[in-house]
């Protein structure tokens, strides 16, 4: 595989997509915490390389389907900041025009088929992806993020077995960010490796570092290339860790604090940039260029966001089809 760290445009775009869904995150949770933003808020800072590296092995007509935790998938795979930020806000302007907030954004023109507050809710729907390409004979390949959690679900074995059993070309990716809401995945599950549970569905599995964005990058790469080539589907087990808590309204009390400094110690983004720097690819005034560019890019889009319209009472059942 191509070394990403020496090869300077994607280099530049890793970074990019990195700091963008970092620095969104950081802003909705700020705009979170002034109550600016209302419901509720599932934030993946520190599990950037997670969708960076998976969706640069896509094309824009692939499919994705995402997660409760979904704001990297949605930037990854090419959303509008903007109109994110929007729809966080409930203006007219965001992807749902304001009414399915964080946790049901959808871009079906960059392939995003939505995020899902259904934990396990997006593994039948790329399932479904996956056999419309196959029947349309397209080339197209569904990518399936999402959590520990998720495994434990019925929807996850029906999914990953017609997905075996009509060879569809889909590829589960588990980011395993060590909980599901409070249960460490080492209680909820006996296994060393979640990738082992491949083998009892009769499909690859294999185990990458999910903070180690090329690992991520390469995993993917094969098991897409696989899918493409009609042979199948690949599960993915990335593992991860989340900074902040499940949601909003979690206290942390299940985990420790020195637990979650060890793995703010293994920064993926910081990691990248190190690498980087070491194949002379770019400097540290170039990263900070990128760092920049990204920070003015959201601090438009909040002004941006903010400053759109309201959805209108008027328009209320506009999307109702059931009366």
């Amino acid at each position: 595989m191509n070394n990403l760290a020496a090869d300077k445009d994607k280099a530049v775009e890793i970074l990019t997509t990195m700091w963008r869904i970092r620095r969104f995150e950081e802003a909705v949770d700020d705009l979170f915490g002034r109550g600016l933003m209302h419901g509720t808020m599932h934030l993946s800072i520190g599990q950037e390389a997670v969708p960076t590296g998976a969706c640069l092995a896509l094309t824009r007509e692939d499919y994705i389907t995402s997660t409760h935790r979904g704001h990297g998938h949605c930037i990854a795979k090419g959303a509008s900041i903007e109109r994110m930020m929007a729809e966080l806000l409930a203006k007219e302007t965001g992807y749902c025009k304001g009414r399915g907030g964080s946790m049901h954004i959808a871009d079906p023109e960059t392939g995003n088929l939505g995020a899902n507050g259904i934990v396990a809710g997006g593994i039948p729907i790329a399932t479904g992806a996956g056999l419309a390409a196959q029947m349309k004979g397209t080339d197209q390949v569904a990518v399936c993020f999402h959590g520990d959690g998720a495994m434990g679900e019925g929807a996850w074995h029906e999914g990953v077995v017609l997905a075996n059993m009509w060879q569809l070309p889909v590829v589960f990716i588990c980011e395993n960010n060590k909980y599901g809401m409070s249960m460490s995945s080492e209680q909820a599950f006996r296994l060393e490796k979640l990738s082992d549970r491949a083998l009892g569905y009769g499909i690859p599995g294999v185990t990458v570092d999910g903070n180690d964005v090329q690992a991520v990058h390469d995993a993917v790469a094969t098991a897409v290339a696989r899918a493409r080539a009609g042979e199948g589907p690949t599960f993915i087990e990335a593992l991860t860790y989340r900074w902040k808590g499940h949601s909003k309204s979690d206290k942390n009390l299940y985990r420790t604090r020195e637990e979650i400094e060890q793995w703010q110690g293994r920064d993926p983004i910081l990691a990248f940039e190190k690498e980087v720097v070491a194949h002379g690819t770019l400097d540290e005034k170039q990263l900070e260029e990128i760092r920049t560019m990204v920070r003015d890019e959201l601090r438009a889009a909040v002004r941006t966001a903010n400053a759109a319209p309201e959805p209108s009472a008027d328009d209320l059942l506009s999307a109702v089809y059931a009366k």
